[in-house]
């Protein structure tokens, strides 16, 4: 039997990094854009700036999470063709991390050009929320979490 506290079995499960670190730009997305819908509903600064930077975190914190998703398929799967959920799941990850990445963008815009920031960011927010949200039910699929897997 592994022993689960065993450090080489934490650190070299084929998939172990990509499923822990991918709560990190879930979360920090999600609860940015909520910071940002509050700070439009109340016009608090701070939330705002709490917004930005959660999306910062977000952002960057999905090139790991991409870099493990692409290895635990080469570990798992031995590099074989992608079909089905798991195709399915590769595509809206990649989907996921560029509107991370474009949410971001607009913000950091708005804040170079000290404009405000443009009511269309709420459209893309929520678009993005619904993607990462989709990208990781399928996820969930995979693990065995949300079912067969």
């Amino acid at each position: 039997m592994v022993n689960p506290f065993e450090l080489k079995t934490v650190l070299l499960a084929k998939h172990a990094q990509h499923v822990g670190l991918i709560h990190f730009p879930i979360a920090l997305f999600i609860s940015a854009v909520a910071f940002d819908l509050i700070a439009q509903w109340t016009a608090r600064r701070g939330l705002a700036d709490t917004a930005y930077y959660n999306l910062l975190a977000a952002a960057i914190s999905t090139f790991p999470v991409l870099a493990t998703g692409v290895l635990a398929w080469q570990f798992q799967l031995e590099g074989q063709k992608l079909k089905g959920i798991l195709l399915l799941h590769l595509v809206l990850a990649c989907v996921s991390s560029v509107m991370i990445w474009l949410v971001w963008w607009v913000h950091l815009r708005a804040r170079r050009r000290a404009n405000p920031l443009p009511n269309y960011r709420l459209a893309l927010e929520l678009l993005g929320v619904g993607i990462v949200a989709l990208t990781g039910h399928l996820g969930g699929f995979l693990s065995g979490v949300n079912g067969p897997g």
